[in-house]
């Protein structure tokens, strides 16, 4: 499926949908859209400026806006600050390149033939959150992404009681809903044999014979809201994440039981669309790809994915640790050598930060959280990877934790911990070590390890030099021999002092990066699978022994 033939926002479908792929024009040039300019998959043949000018031509389908409803007009991401005029008046404007945002242009439009401009302004500034990109891509920093690189779409809804929002809490036996909207509703759960009304703001569901969300059973239910005038189709999923203690250890459960994250850094690069695959599948496939190595869980490494990534994680089982996507400026010393050679203590208190760059990065993080508190497979977040723009993090653990107290929180990945976290995360490349035990309250997490390197020819992005962890591995059984040998000294034994979690670098190459599970193009699995299985197999049995009962 094309990305413009896919709904974009799964958890809140309305039959209104008319997409805006077609006959893009970027500085004069064509533009296949949503891919960035700086994508294979664009077609753009121009020069990528700070300054972008898109513009396309659209006509609204006959009947598609009727009276008494309202036209609305959506955009995935913009990075980094997008003006959007309509028939050459404002339309609005957005700042920050990684949250959707909508306008209202229902007194905008004409019959006929309308012109939207977007006027995107992409410097790569720190003050805004930018993830790893880079205007000098080299090692573990990549190809910028610039402008429009999600769906751009219209939809047309009621004047008056019109669904504005969804957010769903679950529990292990219902599930409590926030329906935002001025009129009375009825909700409909088909599955459940339920349908209730209601004209209250929150309304809570208790399912007979609840059929709770696991990684091997991940069951959705799927449910309907509608007013007088509107419609919107959404689901959830039974399933709870909680810390307790287990055996003497802090443990995480899901839905009450203990469950080991045998993680895979999950970076969201592709060799042909950059911060997209090709199709909306392509998500579907990096995930069976993981989970076929016997992996449970994708950290999200500072990247917001489009909501077609998480349903995908939902639909088919997949846990996500979500980084928030990271400001501020990065400083070679200060943030990787230095905290590599052992000093790993900073007061983040005491950062120099702009205003600008607080008050862009933590609606970054507001927005994170609204974003994706509904989906099932979101497990916890992590605030800030490797002192990246790190400043104030108790502060923000606790304007986290206040938003969304059903998830763990990582307050600091890697180094430079401060005092409130749900876990102490800890990062370890170059050597083999064990892990000493986690203060009691806290996750024991190894959130980034491995990385080893290993070149396919034919398969590397030309031009960039190799970079990995290691002296790099020739073969397929080279490569997991070593990855075995990591997990059997490090991640086994550390498992003992009570570790619930470990992320392995990572899913596929990234441009210069040669440490990955697949190629950048994905065409080369450079690991034995039933080795990778084996180990997940061992740690499965591990933390069984430790916990006394079953994984899930």
């Amino acid at each position: 499926m094309d990305w413009n033939d896919h709904y974009p926002r799964p958890m809140m479908r309305r039959a209104s949908f008319f997409p805006l792929g077609e006959g893009w024009t970027l500085n004069g040039r064509p533009i296949r859209v949503p891919f960035p300019p700086e994508a294979r998959l664009s077609g753009f043949q121009g020069q990528v400026t700070d300054d972008l000018e898109y513009r396309v031509r659209f006509t609204l389908p006959e009947g598609f806006l009727t009276e008494g409803r309202r036209l609305l007009l959506h955009f995935g991401a913009v990075d980094q600050a997008a003006e959007v005029t309509v028939n050459d008046r404002p339309a609005g404007r957005h700042e920050g390149g990684y949250l959707a945002f909508s306008a209202d242009i229902t007194g905008l439009v004409r019959r006929g033939v309308n012109d939207l401009r977007v006027l995107a302004r992409d410097t790569l500034s720190p003050a805004y959150p930018y993830g790893k990109q880079s205007k000098k891509p080299h090692g573990m920093w990549y190809t910028p992404v610039s402008g429009i690189w999600q769906t751009v779409w219209l939809e047309a809804v009621p004047k008056t009681g019109a669904v504005r929002s969804l957010r769903s809490v679950p529990d292990l036996t219902g599930v409590t809903l926030t329906v935002d909207t001025d009129a009375p509703y009825t909700v409909t759960v088909p599955a459940a044999g339920l349908r209730v009304e209601s004209k209250e703001k929150t309304l809570r569901l208790d399912l007979p014979a609840p059929r709770l969300w696991t990684p091997e059973d991940p069951h959705l239910y799927e449910y309907t809201v509608e007013t007088a005038t509107d419609r919107v189709e959404s689901y959830f999923a039974l399933r709870t994440v909680t810390l307790r203690e287990v055996t003497g250890r802090t443990r995480l459960c899901l839905n009450g039981e203990p469950v080991f994250l045998h993680g895979v850094l999950d970076q969201g690069y592709f060799e042909d669309g950059l911060f997209l695959p090709e199709t909306p599948e392509g998500y579907e496939a990096d995930i069976r790809r993981m989970k076929n190595l016997g992996f449970n869980c994708l950290r999200k490494h500072v990247k917001l994915e489009p909501e077609a990534f998480y349903a995908a994680c939902d639909r088919l089982g997949m846990l996500v640790m979500q980084d928030m996507v990271n400001a501020g400026e990065y400083r070679y010393m200060r943030d990787t050598v230095l905290p590599t050679l052992g000093f790993t203590r900073r007061d983040d208190k005491k950062a120099v930060v702009t205003q600008r760059q607080t008050e862009r990065f933590e609606a970054n993080v507001r927005g994170t959280i609204e974003r994706l508190r509904s989906h099932p497979c979101v497990v916890g977040y992590t605030i800030f990877n490797e002192g990246w723009g790190q400043y104030d993090s108790d502060r923000l653990y606790r304007a986290c934790k206040e938003a969304d107290p059903t998830r763990f929180i990582t307050s600091t990945s890697g180094w430079f911990a401060q005092r409130e976290s749900d876990a102490r995360d800890v990062h370890v490349y170059f050597k083999t070590k064990v892990l000493k035990p986690a203060k009691p309250g806290r996750l024991l997490l190894l959130s980034e390890c491995g990385g080893f390197s290993r070149r396919v020819e034919g398969h590397v992005m030309g031009g960039r030099r190799n970079y990995g962890y290691g002296r790099r591995q020739d073969s397929e059984a080279e490569l997991t021999a070593k990855i075995a040998d990591m997990y059997n000294r490090t991640v086994l034994p550390s498992m003992d002092n009570g570790l619930a979690g470990c992320v392995y670098t990572q899913l596929s190459d990234v441009e210069g990066e040669t440490n990955g599970l697949y190629t950048y193009d994905r065409q080369v699995r450079k690991v034995d699978p039933a080795a990778m299985l084996e180990i997940a197999k061992q740690l499965r049995v591990r933390f069984d022994n430790l916990v006394g009962r079953k994984m899930y």
